[in-house]
């Protein structure tokens, strides 16, 4: 059996979390919530856990987060994305390029079409 979870923020009771929870449209961040609105109550991690669709571990992970950040630390965040291949100059060349269509003579074809190629 794991340690019991110590929630260290006194600003927010359980029933502020669960109010949080309802008002909130990230299904994810509603687990975690709730999760930590039931160690509030006094529930174990198990429990906690079991009740919110996680795992232990992960309550732990999470409501370490919430001890150091608040509630703005249960929010799903999402890394870096990709950078895009083209820049905005080529972009806006391949826009005007599609816009005015495939000239038969010059392209060979009558319109544009998506080649999809497999990469090695």
């Amino acid at each position: 059996m794991g340690k019991p979870i110590a929630i260290t923020r006194s600003d927010q009771t359980a029933e502020d979390l669960r109010g949080f929870a309802a008002k909130s449209r990230d299904g994810a961040s509603v687990r975690r919530l709730l999760a930590l609105a039931f160690i509030l109550d006094g529930h174990t991690r198990t429990e906690a856990a079991e009740r919110a669709g996680m795992e232990r571990r992960t309550l732990r992970d999470w409501a370490h987060r919430y001890n150091a950040e608040g509630i703005a630390g249960l929010r799903s965040s999402h890394g870096p994305s990709k950078p895009p291949l083209l820049t905005v100059a080529q972009m806006a060349e391949l826009k005007a390029m599609v816009l005015k269509g495939a000239d038969p003579e010059k392209h060979g074809a009558v319109c544009w079409c998506c080649r999809l190629t497999r990469r090695s």
